[in-house]
């Protein structure tokens, strides 16, 4: 067999292969072999009817055909690793010539890996980041928040008002019609707090123990998603929310301190801890960003066309569908077009790409392994976040064949580790961060960066 490429572009190129036609002997046999499975001819016993028999009957076409069939996706590899490229996808393949006896030309063509120029170090890179700074009006915020969740109410002869607790009883109507998941009685609700109907807040304000109002508003789940709904609600008790004493005691009910200033001062070094963690998920960010634009990266425009729909599939399909959404919906609340969708789409796909291939590079030159131990690290992480066990998620890792796809996470965490440890890191104050703590973090932005997926990407 011999082959030669041609480069087309950047991203893809084409193979012409001429294989001799005595290569093809084991295709042929197979052929014939499975053909002889298929067919009977009287006179003959199933599976020994003669090649010569089979070539009469039924046509040395239809054996050539299913013998080229068998013998190119082997040619195809062995011209693919002869010419040492890193392919993408599926090829084209278009067989250009095929002599019974004599020969076998074919082409394919296919987008590759482009080939990347990294710079030799990233001590050019600098960013700047949110200095970490904890003020006492975010350590009250904090407290005041735990005290909201140590409040109790008590039922009042007044009408509601914002902060209340109302029991109501509710039933909507769409045409006219009451919807069968549409009543609800007993329903516990915060006034002001927005999170039952639109229009709620406004309507149970102002009515006491036993009033009644109807209002409209556009119903967000169950049946008549999306469809305006005349709601009549119904207070059946109003109740007033009564906020503890800021005192030790309470530092004592909520929390393992004994006195007010410990929780305060916990409070502190918490919000200090939760600033520091996005700080560093800040600086990872921006780092990644600088260095996609230190290095040119041409993108496969049938892997970015995949890669687009592949987003909108699972935005439409999952996320959306789980909460009762359409896209049309979700743009309309997003108060986006589909061509700023499809746009921000697009841009995101790239980014993804992108940082795939410039990450894969620098494992491939630094020469980046991943261990038992970090492999493990990662995929509890990656179990917590997905809401399952760490052996489920194991499990579900293992059947998929997904097991090569999360090394590749880690790899690309670990190489974009490299690079945030060799720029410059500042805050806001001038201040230099040291972030070479950072490590765990910075591979979850690699991997939420990279969301292309390995097994659709490779041949």
């Amino acid at each position: 067999m011999k082959s030669a490429v041609e480069t087309l572009n950047p991203t893809r190129v084409r193979l012409t292969v001429e294989v001799p036609f005595e290569e093809l002997k084991d295709s042929l046999d197979a052929a014939y072999k499975k053909i002889n499975q298929q067919v009977t001819v009287k006179g003959f016993r199933k599976g020994k009817i003669p090649a010569r028999v089979i070539d009469q009957r039924f046509g040395r076409g239809a054996v050539l055909e299913e013998a080229v069939n068998d013998a190119l996706p082997k040619f195809y590899t062995e011209a693919v690793n002869e010419a040492e490229i890193d392919v993408l996808g599926q090829p084209e393949v278009d067989i250009t010539e095929l002599k019974d006896g004599e020969t076998l030309n074919f082409t394919a063509e296919v987008d590759i890996r482009p080939s990347l120029d990294l710079p030799e170090d990233f001590s050019s890179i600098e960013v700047e980041v949110d200095a970490v700074e904890v003020t006492d009006e975010d350590v009250e915020k904090s407290v005041e928040q735990l005290r909201e969740r140590f409040a109790s109410t008590s039922p009042v002869e007044r009408a509601a008002e914002d902060g209340d607790v109302v029991t109501v009883d509710l039933e909507a109507k769409v045409d006219g019609e009451v919807l069968e998941d549409g009543v609800a009685s007993g329903v516990s609700y915060t006034v002001g707090s927005g999170e039952l109907l639109d229009g709620i807040d406004e309507a149970v304000k102002g009515l006491e123990a036993g009033g009644e109002t109807t209002f409209t508003s556009e119903l967000k789940g169950g049946s008549a998603a999306g469809k305006e709904a005349e709601v009549t609600v119904k207070v059946t008790q109003v109740a007033a929310r009564e906020l503890p004493e800021l005192d030790d005691d309470f530092a004592q009910l909520a929390s393992e301190f004994d006195t007010l200033d410990e929780m305060k001062a916990d409070s502190r070094k918490r919000l200090a801890d939760m600033k520091q963690f996005d700080q560093a998920t800040q600086a990872q960010e921006r780092v990644l960003e600088k260095l996609l634009e230190l290095v040119e990266v041409p993108v496969p425009e049938k892997l970015l066309e995949d890669e687009v729909n592949t987003r909108k599939h699972n935005l439409e399909h999952h996320q959306l569908g789980q909460m009762g959404l359409t896209l049309d919906k979700y743009l309309e609340i997003q108060g986006k077009t589909a061509e700023e969708f499809e746009a921000e789409t697009r841009e995101a796909a790239v980014k993804g790409i992108k940082t795939q291939f410039v990450l894969d590079e620098l494992v491939k030159r630094e020469k980046l392994n991943v261990n038992q131990e970090e492999l493990t690290e990662h995929l509890m992480r990656r179990a917590a976040s997905s809401g399952m066990s760490p052996d489920q998620f194991a499990q579900a890792v293992v059947e998929g064949g997904q097991v090569p796809l999360l090394v590749g996470e880690v790899a690309r965490g670990k190489a974009l580790a490299l690079v945030v440890e060799s720029a410059t890191v500042k805050d806001t104050n001038g201040e230099v961060i040291d972030l070479d703590d950072e490590d765990e973090e910075t591979e979850e932005t690699a991997s939420a960066e990279a969301e292309t997926s390995e097994d659709k990407n490779e041949a």
